[in-house]
């Protein structure tokens, strides 16, 4: 964790205790930090799993192993190691990840593939099996932690911890989620970001719980970016015990699922949110708001354009009202546009309108505007229904900084 805390910060909320959950945390040494650097949760038997994993084609063996295992359903344990990626490293990371599974579920008596793990920090250095023996030792034996710790734990460049709750009522009875992610940089997921964990005590089939986070991931996760990368690690996984006691929530169509499908979404969008306002080197959290564009992934697209632009992203950082360089991004897209149906604003005073300034443009307000720390910009294409919010942060000396030095 950094020492430095983004001026978006938010204080780390209180998150209750989900029936069924136990994280614990120890300290494995995967780099020379004075600081727990291993997030162990363990899950009753029985619980239900699903994921969203990177689209990186030269992702860890993390993500190719828990991808694979998601499928089955079922979870016992999560183990999460921060300071070593362990990507890009061949049969030794592999090998690595198996004898965590396997030491793991030897502990639990269950199968390996029941336990999941994921590694966050410096791609290109095998995960030291020894390091990572010891501390699943520590881990297995620690008291249980509270969620902060086990947030903090799992933070390589974060500048603070990040959790979110969420609850839902299916029938009469009330289901509660606590969740952690951790994401500062190499953020432009695709499918999730960075490494987060939804843990919930409702009762709900593997099948519907997969269904409802691909589907919150489309509109949250997959609408966030810090600086177009997207890494080799990405992982959200989502643990369901079944303590609540509710009705089996088996598909769309149970009675309370849209319930817990919304709570879902919820949750992840809190999760998403912040790790845009960790963004590194982040000082201004950016909404961007396409509307009128051919279809809903169209606006997701020209949005994302807009929101990597370290041109667009730069002038905000600079407070410079530049909207020609939010027509250069919607240009560029490579999606459906018309030039003379083009409208831009910022903070809701519209800048231009089909394709030509306003004859009345008055650029004080939107002066004022982007001097705050939460910012948003209009674009209505003019050719459809299609709409999206991407959301992202702007571009600083901040982020240089912290790139340049990130493996010293």
């Amino acid at each position: 964790m950094s020492d430095a805390i983004s001026p978006l910060a938010t204080p780390f909320p209180a998150l209750p205790a989900i029936a069924g959950v136990t994280p614990r945390v120890a300290r494995a040494g995967y780099k020379d930090w004075g600081r727990c650097d291993l997030t162990y949760v363990e899950l009753m038997e029985g619980t239900a799993v699903a994921g969203v994993f990177t689209k990186n084609v030269c992702c860890s063996s993390e993500v190719d192993l828990g991808r694979q295992n998601a499928r089955l359903g079922k979870a016992r344990a999560l183990v999460v190691n921060a300071g070593n990626s362990n990507a890009f490293t061949g049969y030794r990371g592999r090998e690595a990840v198996e004898a965590i599974m396997a030491q793991v579920a030897g502990s639990l008596g269950c199968a390996k593939e029941e336990v999941f793990v994921c590694s966050t920090g410096v791609i290109g250095v095998p995960l030291p099996k020894d390091k990572a023996r010891a501390g699943i030792e520590a881990a297995l034996v620690a008291e249980p932690c509270g969620w902060e710790e086990a947030a903090r734990t799992i933070g390589t460049t974060d500048t603070f911890a990040k959790g979110a709750t969420a609850t839902a009522m299916i029938g009469g009875t009330k289901v509660t989620f606590s969740a952690i992610i951790k994401g500062s940089g190499m953020i432009a997921p695709d499918m999730a970001t960075m490494l987060g964990y939804v843990f919930t005590d409702a009762a709900v089939s593997p099948a519907f719980l997969q269904e409802s986070l691909s589907t919150a991931n489309l509109r949250t996760f997959s609408c966030i970016t810090v600086d177009s990368d997207t890494s080799t690690s990405d992982t959200v996984l989502a643990f369901a015990t079944g303590q609540a006691g509710n009705a089996l929530l088996v598909d769309a169509n149970s009675p309370g699922a849209d319930a817990f499908a919304a709570a879902l979404h919820d949750i992840c969008r809190q999760l998403a949110h912040l790790v845009v306002k960790d963004g590194e080197g982040a000082q201004k959290f950016i909404a961007v708001s396409v509307s009128g564009a051919v279809s809903d992934e169209s606006a997701r697209r020209i949005g994302l354009a807009i929101a990597n632009s370290p041109l667009v992203k730069t002038a905000i950082a600079g407070e410079d009202a530049n909207w020609g360089r939010v027509v250069m991004a919607v240009g560029k897209a490579g999606e459906p546009a018309d030039r003379d149906r083009l409208s831009i604003g910022f903070g809701g005073t519209w800048a231009a309108r089909d394709g030509q300034p306003l004859a009345d443009y008055d650029e004080a307000p939107v002066a004022a505007h982007l001097k705050g720390r939460e910012i948003s910009i209009e674009v209505d294409i003019g050719l459809g229904d299609g709409r999206a919010t991407v959301w992202t942060c702007d571009l600083t000396h901040g982020y240089i900084s912290i790139n340049a030095d990130y493996r010293s």
